[in-house]
């Protein structure tokens, strides 16, 4: 059946992956202290301590793999971009490895060590996971067929079904047939059609494994009739989702106590590698930040303090994470406003509200500083769509397609877009598209080249003013 056998090798391919750095530690271990290839270790070797190191890699090596879905039985057989996934994995489960060493002081590890362990961990997953892939589509198919399916329903969405369960790479199907419901008009060519009444007859000798029922939303209702009826078969029942051509295409079910839950749109706000890594990158590279930059702090203070009357300064409620509101630091850059001309009102070229260092402030980015404050408190991310004011959030998600989707990550002090150039007065829509593109590609490494970019671009975009 198909379903008992993908849970197997999904384990199978689960347990591979998984046990990746334990290899990897083995080997490292072996190589670095019980050769003579290797200059010698001048340090007493603590193994508890790489015990504990080897939990540590295991539990975020764990975290990336169900993120990056390097154990996804169905995405290594329909991509052959492996490398590329197994990559990023490491990357981050080593990030997260060196940030903890780096701060953690009783014991020493060595860096060679860590190195040679994340080689392998890259280079044993690749391996295992590429040969699963060889094995289950060169070998497996000649030698088995995985499921005899009968499909409930004849009009065209359930010949699409049928067309793609015999063609799956997954797992191809053998169509024994078709069942017709009432009402629909039969799309199906070169295939049996059954009625609900043949039931009782396909049952004797039965040489179906699965039911599929191909059901348009019209018709769940009448599920628990069409369940009864297939009961003399005595085979699992499956039912094929129709969700509209919207519906993002990685949907998954869930369960959440006694309710049966399908996700139509999906975040990476809520993977494991988000909640974990990223909220620990933003804190301590915030905390270096404010820690590093206070005599910068104190400076533009002052100048703020001098070039105008005034606060040093300047709060504003945002939009943030799943349109929640907030309040957004920033250095006060322009002459104190009425609220209603500042929060409906873009900064334009030689807007005449900035003061003289309010606009070196802003040509630098030096006034977003403050917002490191917001970071370290959990309502901003050192790098994610830039906040909008809720007037402006109002406005735009009438005009602007897809616009609040943006919000389906914190929003950051720095993002893809405004790297791009696509800040201040610019373009609303392609800003938009920038920010829709890093939601649904987030990953830590691609913070990583978002923060290096905006330290490159950060003092030369001609559209900072």
């Amino acid at each position: 059946m198909i379903r008992g056998r993908l849970k197997r090798a999904q384990f199978a391919l689960h347990l591979a992956v998984l046990f990746a750095p334990l290899i990897a530690f083995s080997i490292a271990g072996y190589l670095r202290f019980g050769t003579r290839a290797l200059p010698r270790y001048n340090s007493d070797t603590d193994p508890l301590a790489y015990f504990g190191l080897l939990l540590l890699s295991t539990v975020l090596w764990s975290i990336a793999v169900d993120h990056y879905k390097l154990a996804a039985v169905e995405l290594h057989l329909q991509s052959a971009s492996i490398a590329g996934r197994v990559f990023m994995a490491c990357a981050a489960t080593y990030v997260g490895i060196l940030t903890v060493t780096f701060f953690y002081r009783a014991t020493l590890f060595s860096r060679m060590f860590i190195w040679m362990s994340a080689l392998v961990v890259f280079l044993f997953t690749a391996f295992a996971l590429q040969a699963f892939r060889w094995i289950w589509l060169r070998w497996w198919p000649g030698r088995y067929v995985f499921s005899q399916v009968l499909i409930v329903g004849v009009d065209e969405f359930a010949a699409r079904v049928a067309e793609s369960l015999k063609t799956c790479p997954v797992a191809p199907c053998v169509i024994k047939g078709h069942v017709r419901l009432g009402g629909q008009s039969c799309c199906v060519k070169d295939l049996p059609v059954y009625e609900l009444s043949d039931i009782d007859k396909l049952a004797i000798g039965n040489e179906i494994d699965d039911v599929v029922l191909a059901l348009r939303p019209g018709m769940l209702s009448d599920i628990e009739e069409i369940r009864s009826r297939l009961s003399p078969l005595c085979v699992p029942v499956r039912l094929v989702l129709s969700v509209g051509e919207s519906a993002d295409s990685h949907h998954r079910l869930f369960t959440l106590g006694n309710v049966l839950m399908l996700d139509l749109h999906e975040t990476p706000a809520e993977s494991a590698l988000y909640i974990v890594l990223k909220r620990a990158f933003d804190v301590i590279f915030s905390a270096c930040v404010l820690l590093f930059a206070a005599p910068v702090f104190l400076l533009i203070a002052l100048a703020v303090r001098l070039s105008s009357p005034g606060p040093i300064f300047f709060a504003q409620e945002r939009v943030g994470l799943n349109g929640k509101l907030f309040r957004m630091y920033k250095f006060r850059t322009m002459t104190v406003t009425p609220r209603s001309e500042s929060d409906n009102r873009w900064t334009v070229r030689d807007d005449p509200r900035c003061t003289g260092i309010g606009r070196i402030l802003r040509q630098l980015g030096f006034d977003e500083l403050p917002q490191f404050f917001n970071v370290l408190k959990g309502e901003m991310s050192v790098v994610g769509p830039r906040p909008e004011r809720p007037a402006l959030v109002q406005r735009f998600m009438h005009s602007v397609g897809n616009y609040n989707r943006r919000h389906y990550l914190k929003v950051g002090i720095t993002g893809w877009a405004q790297v791009n150039g696509w800040r201040g007065d610019t373009s609303i829509e392609k800003r938009v598209e920038f920010d829709l593109y890093y939601v649904r590609h987030w990953t830590l490494g691609f913070d990583l080249l978002i923060v290096a970019l905006t330290l490159i671009r950060g003092f030369t975009d001609k559209n900072a003013y």
